[in-house]
């Protein structure tokens, strides 16, 4: 297969360990692993999967995902586009594969707000887009005003407007619909006062650095916060409750820092993890009778 694909596909890998690409420094090997600089490569990559009938994970900057100790047999598609342009004075242009901390950056730069809440998030646009990331009561959602996406079964290029991308609480379009792959997207920015946003910028970094565990390897939050038709509530309050906080299987444990993140101590095993997740979800059904959605994707796993 791999002499067949390295015909279709100039520069792919073989058995590319995804730990080394995930957050959570955990996951077996990639069978085929494809790192994509540009839309072209984006294409190409698709075309030979498809020919191949190989299946396909699209990995972006690595966090809110668990991968299996088994790992993926497929092609990943490691997204590494990264250009950035500004249009219209409050338009960013930009590539699926630039990391949030850059695009803040260059907003700042250019005296933008509306990014600040991704200050310090390890992830990437396109990962952002995909789950509506969302922090200090902002979202990315708020600032899309288009999405270029690829559809890897039948190879076609779509434009989504906001309004298609059917964005809701951590999830869009692209999120229900494993077939598209985002390539790019434009965001619309309000200009503003440049010490007022490096302000909020710097509060942002300090509060996660004060109330997040940064220090060991983790994808994230596990899971998603409820919501009622009174209230948002919080899973890492939740677990707390259930005095799962600091719970530890293996290598694997649930923060006392923040108890919707589980850390990695240092060689912990997918297996681990998922105990954790099951653990706390039958925990909290148990005592709330709430069941906890998972953020976090789950990638090589028979029935996750």
């Amino acid at each position: 297969m791999k002499n067949i694909l390295e015909k279709e596909l100039s520069g792919v890998q073989k058995n590319i360990l995804l730990k080394n690409y995930t957050t959570f420094k955990i996951g077996g090997p990639a069978k085929y692993f494809f790192i994509a600089k540009n839309k072209d490569d984006l294409i190409k990559a698709a075309a030979a999967a498809r020919k191949l009938k190989l299946p396909i994970f699209v990995l972006a900057g690595g966090s809110n995902i668990l991968v299996s100790d088994k790992g993926f047999y497929g092609l990943v598609i490691k997204i590494n586009n990264s250009k950035i342009a500004i249009r219209n004075s409050n338009e960013v242009c930009v590539d699926a594969g630039v990391i949030l901390p850059k695009l803040v950056e260059i907003a700042l730069k250019n005296r933008l707000e509306g990014l600040e809440w991704a200050a310090g998030v390890p992830g990437t646009v396109g990962g952002a887009i995909y789950g509506n990331a969302q922090a200090f009561g902002s979202k990315i959602s708020d600032s899309v005003k288009k999405v270029e996406a690829l559809n890897i079964k039948t190879l076609k290029i779509k434009n989504f407007t906001r309004g298609q991308c059917q964005f809701s609480l951590k999830t869009s379009a692209f999120k229900k619909n494993k077939n598209l792959m985002i390539i790019s997207a434009v965001l619309k920015l309000k200009k503003g006062n440049e010490k007022n946003i490096r302000g909020i910028i710097k509060e942002n970094i300090k509060y996660r650095k004060k109330n997040h565990p940064i220090f060991f390897p983790s994808a994230g939050s596990i899971f998603v916060n409820p919501e009622s038709k009174k209230k948002t509530l919080p899973a890492g309050y939740l677990i707390e409750k259930c005095g799962l906080s600091g719970k530890k299987i293996g290598k694997a444990q649930i923060s006392k820092i923040h108890s919707n993140f589980i850390v990695n101590l240092g060689g912990a095993k997918a297996r681990d993890v998922l105990k954790l997740v099951d653990l706390a979800r039958k925990k909290i059904r148990r005592t709330f009778g709430i069941d906890l959605k998972t953020e976090v994707q789950f990638v090589g796993f028979d029935k996750k």
